[in-house]
């Protein structure tokens, strides 16, 4: 029997709307479905993501897919830029690996998602390649993972989530009050060891700016802000009296810290460079 042609094209329409429904991008983040490739486990997508932080998620997974990320616009300093990457811990379904000119090296086992951890590697080691681990079922299997783009200084391992422990220069810390997630004047409450970094316990008696909402009102009349600030362990860090000056980065929704000048020593700085007019912003020290 023959369809007239009107029922064929409604029905090519209706299985293209549903072919294209299974996958959602934009400049930031992903979302799709292996069951586009579902009886053709070879197929290789191309995902190209090219925002400073954003998100991917692919359901029932197949075949692979080739993610490539990029800055939205043309770093001068590319060398010295991670992409760094944290799965769900529902993700299961796939191993993720770094893909070079063709060779692959892997990055993430399945069994390894579920630890929900940050992983970096430097922008030029490649894309990521994901691969869909054969199952009976894939019904329950959904690869997802926030995706970071981060800046390091000259030196730093491209591996790490976090800042090295080398004290700010002058001018970094000039630049840094104006630039970084958080800029906050306080005391230390306490310091806490934890498995890969040590988590510093903190009280605010100003906040200038925050990213993400970190930090917090301790509530009454003090209009103090608490939270907490994290650094590689290696630092070393130990309570200390007086005031400090936290600047810092947010990632993954986690503040981490880059300098921590002892508020005095800052406010030195300052106002010598105010008087020379050399200062890139201005903050109310009063």
């Amino acid at each position: 029997m023959l369809w007239p042609l009107s029922a064929c094209l409604l029905a090519a329409l209706a299985l293209c709307r549903s072919a294209l429904s299974q996958y959602s991008s934009d400049q930031c983040s992903w979302r799709g479905s292996g069951l586009t490739h579902e009886g053709h486990t070879r197929d290789v997508e191309q995902v190209y993501l090219r925002c400073s932080q954003g998100s991917l998620e692919w359901l029932y997974p197949t075949g692979a897919i080739i993610v490539n990320v990029r800055p939205n616009t043309a770093s001068p300093a590319a060398g010295q830029l991670s992409v760094c990457i944290k799965p769900s811990r529902e993700s299961s379904g796939t191993h993720i690996y770094l893909d070079r000119l063709g060779k692959l090296r892997l990055l993430l086992r399945e069994n390894q998602q579920a630890e929900g951890k940050v992983h970096c590697f430097n922008i030029q080691e490649g894309a990521l390649f994901i691969e869909a681990v054969p199952q009976r079922d894939i019904s329950r299997k959904i690869t997802a993972f926030q995706y970071e783009l981060i800046s390091h200084r000259p030196g730093v391992d491209p591996r790490s989530l976090s800042a090295s422990c080398q004290p700010c220069t002058d001018a970094e810390l000039l630049l840094a009050v104006c630039t970084s997630d958080f800029v906050g004047r306080g005391t230390i409450l306490g310091v806490e060891q934890e498995e890969e970094q040590t988590s510093v316990a903190v009280t605010l008696t100003r906040l200038y700016r925050q990213k993400s909402q970190v930090f917090v009102s301790g509530g009454g009349r003090t209009r103090r802000f608490v939270g907490r600030v994290k650094m590689p362990r290696e630092c070393g860090v130990k309570p200390g009296e007086g005031e400090f000056l936290f600047i810092g980065t947010v990632r993954f929704g986690e503040a981490w810290l880059s300098c921590a000048p002892r508020y005095r020593d800052f406010l030195r700085l300052y106002r010598d460079a105010q008087e020379r007019g050399t200062n890139p912003c201005h903050i109310d020290t009063d």
